[in-house]
């Protein structure tokens, strides 16, 4: 049992998963729902939770995703003990399987222009989405997790050539330099946070070569996508780039800002060890009065 956890146990104060305060009869309301029902599985836990405690997206729509993850980090604190998955390993992370469709192609030796217009393709289908997997599970250094929250994965074409993989989930909770840039206060900060969407994954296949022009396009067209699917506009994106792999000249040439970088602790360092790497904070605004619109 987590510091956290034990604290909550102890105090009745509320405790913090996904973004969201859990009190501390909520909690109970959760075991009796689930000693009461036992045979729903973890899909209709989610979607029961979300429509009794009223967590939802902007759009009015249940927050199903936030709250499967979060139910995970309760049973591992000891809180909760979910159903058996009736798929998988329960925990989302396991290995996409490397087939012929992510080998390495032929090499395309074409100047940026010549490749315009990029072709956006968002992942919608399961084919696609089981390429993007195999995509970051051979050629990223993270490897492949399921992305956070609300999220758009992307493959980019040039006609039949696949040049890219991006996706874009929801931000990390307190970033210190980021607030600052931004000029928010907590309350605004718990309000407004679904407006930053994050850059979390970048890909530029081994074989191609056009990272600024990419970046440069997706936030063109990132506002609207986000907008048609989740119903309302994304203020600010925001990346960390590893300053140890990288120099991020892309997200520069791209005109994103860097605002500063990050302590060494990634997003459930609860306890402040420092486990994590250091990574640059750059931000890049969707819109000239994204001030005004996160506070």
């Amino acid at each position: 049992m987590t510091a956290q956890t034990a604290n909550t146990e102890t105090t009745g104060k509320p405790i913090r998963y996904c973004g969201r305060l859990f009190t501390i009869q909520e909690m109970d309301w959760i075991r009796r729902l689930m000693a009461s029902e036992p045979k729903l599985n973890r899909a209709q836990l989610s979607r029961r939770v979300c429509s009794e405690l009223h967590w939802l997206r902007p759009d009015g729509r249940s927050k199903e995703m936030s709250c499967r993850v979060a139910m995970l980090r309760m049973q591992r604190d000891g809180l909760i003990t979910l159903p058996r998955p009736e798929k998988g390993n329960g925990n989302g992370r396991r290995r996409p399987r490397l087939t012929a469709a992510s080998d390495p192609k032929e090499l395309l030796s074409l100047p940026a222009r010549a490749v315009m217009p990029l072709e956006f393709r968002p992942v919608d289908t399961p084919g696609d989405s089981s390429l993007w997997n195999e995509l970051i599970e051979r050629y990223h250094y993270l490897k492949y997790k399921p992305l956070p929250g609300a999220q758009i994965r992307y493959l980019l074409f040039h006609g039949s050539y696949l040049l890219a993989a991006l996706g874009f989930s929801a931000a990390a909770w307190k970033v210190a330099p980021r607030d600052r840039f931004i000029g928010w206060d907590d309350g605004q900060r718990r309000r407004n946070l679904h407006r930053i969407v994050n850059n979390s994954r970048f890909l530029i296949l081994p074989w191609r070569n056009l990272a600024s022009c990419i970046l440069a396009a997706a936030a063109k067209r990132l506002g609207n996508d986000w907008t048609e699917r989740y119903g309302y506009e994304p203020a600010l994106l925001e990346t960390f780039v590893d300053r140890d792999r990288f120099q991020g000249t892309c997200y520069r040439a791209a005109n994103w800002l860097r605002v500063g970088e990050t302590k060494g602790r990634g997003k459930l360092d609860r306890q402040h060890r420092g486990l994590s790497r250091f990574k640059h904070i750059y931000l890049y605004p969707l819109h000239k009065h994204f001030r005004q619109k996160l506070s």
